[in-house]
């Protein structure tokens, strides 16, 4: 065990949490940390070392921690009350944004996490169609509900459209009513469509499934085969959502589905979820129709609080200024064209993947489509590529996924972190 001080905070924590963190951080015992606090892209642990944040509370601080607006609003409505589970006038004015800016949000309904949006966009499309089935792609996540985590991470490559439960505990009922389908790839995912077209209820979709973006034409092409066979199709807009453009993906990539979950961003690192769509669909919720065979039960203790409308209204209204969106695709585009310059100087096969102010980095030849190339990856390779840069202060998720960026992010910043990866590299080459 790492020797401690100011109160052996690392044993401490092994000690209390699982693994000594709060989920999916699998650092060992000799890189864990305590953090204490957080300002603009930095934060800082209890032993005073200073890191700059690339994983932003799972990318919901968009504009950095602490933004001085969010505090501002937080604390204004701390002194008024922090949850009341009704209809309170931020959440109104809330909604009525996100129904003026989401293409298919006729109605809205908020929740306390994204978990909580996709599991109801997930009941209110099988309600809606009467059918059991749902159809997700190999290696989404939509939440840490058992929909969720089906075939997250498959260690068996099974044929297609077998489901795997990533996490023990997921009945295996489940397993029966869960389609799985290769992202980017529509005739497979059609001919599976169709096969299953009478038990099918809804089609849910990562309209950039982790960091890897859709194809030309496979959003358009999924959109169409679900409408023409009647078949609700879900958008998980977690992290899409008011970080690819201001209308989400459903705007950066054209394409309007019938329902959508949110979360993630739009909370500027509050806590906070919201499902939408359409009024026919959404309705299925309506308490008065208790008795309805299709009536859909939505109740959330935290959905809409008051404190967490507060700081969404904030951060929308930063998100609002001109040139936002700018900015953060062109920290993105920085993140992933210097990370393929050093990658090519130092002769490195890998992709770098992601869109917006998102990237990641593959050690693979091949391009990535899906799933199964990032699992033919090294990823083995990609752990200690991410290791090494926690090491010398770069502050991310070890398992290797995404590395985001935030408003708050600045160009020395960028420059820093290029000049760390390059060393982490030429490390791991030597």
């Amino acid at each position: 065990m790492a020797q401690d001080k100011d109160g052996n905070w690392i044993e401490r924590s092994f000690e209390v949490f699982p693994g000594g963190s709060l989920g999916e951080f699998n650092l060992p015992p000799g890189l864990s940390t305590v953090l204490s606090y957080g300002k603009g892209s930095r934060i800082y642990d209890v032993f005073g070392r200073e890191y700059t944040d690339y994983s932003l509370a799972w990318g919901s601080a968009i504009l950095g921690h602490a933004h001085p607006k969010i505090v501002q609003a937080v604390i204004k409505q701390v002194e008024r009350g922090f949850n009341f589970s009704y209809v309170t006038a931020q959440a109104l004015e809330l909604a009525e944004e996100i129904r003026r800016v989401i293409p298919c949000a006729e109605k809205v309904r908020f929740a306390a996490s994204g978990t909580e949006a996709t599991m109801y966009t997930i009941k209110l499309a099988k309600a809606y169609t009467s059918r059991n089935k749902l159809l997700k792609f190999e290696g989404s996540y939509h939440g840490s509900h058992d929909y969720g985590v089906m075939s997250l991470f498959p260690q068996r490559l099974v044929g297609f459209p077998l489901a795997q439960p990533t996490s023990a505990g997921t009945s295996a009922a489940l397993s029966r009513e869960v389609l799985i389908a290769p992202f980017n790839d529509l005739e497979t995912t059609t001919h599976i469509i169709e096969r299953h077209r009478n038990q099918l209820g809804g089609v849910i979709v990562e309209p950039l499934q982790r960091c890897t973006p859709p194809e030309e034409g496979f959003l358009e092409g999924l959109r169409e085969v679900t409408r023409q066979r009647g078949i609700p199709l879900i958008f998980d807009e977690v992290v899409t959502g008011f970080r690819l453009a201001y209308g989400g993906a459903q705007e950066y990539y054209g394409v309007t589905p019938d329902l959508a979950a949110f979360g993630k961003a739009m909370g500027g690192g509050f806590p906070i979820g919201a499902f939408s769509g359409k009024a026919e669909i959404m309705n299925l919720c309506i308490e008065a129709n208790l008795e309805a065979e299709n009536y859909v039960w939505v109740a959330s203790t935290g959905g809409g609080n008051p404190v967490s409308m507060a700081a969404s209204l904030a951060t929308l209204q930063e998100l609002r200024m001109p040139g936002t969106y700018e900015r953060l695709h062109g920290l993105g585009n920085a993140l992933r064209e210097g990370l393929r310059e050093i990658l090519g100087d130092l002769g490195v096969t890998a992709q770098v993947i992601g869109d917006g102010p998102i990237g990641q980095v593959i050690f693979t030849g091949e391009k990535v489509v899906d799933y199964r190339s990032v699992f033919r990856s090294d990823r083995a390779k990609g752990r200690r590529f991410m290791l090494g840069l926690f090491e010398k202060g770069i502050f991310l998720n070890p398992l290797g996924t995404k590395l985001y960026l935030s408003l708050a992010h600045t160009d020395d910043d960028m420059d820093a972190f290029f000049e760390r990866s390059r060393e982490v590299l030429e490390t791991m080459k030597a």
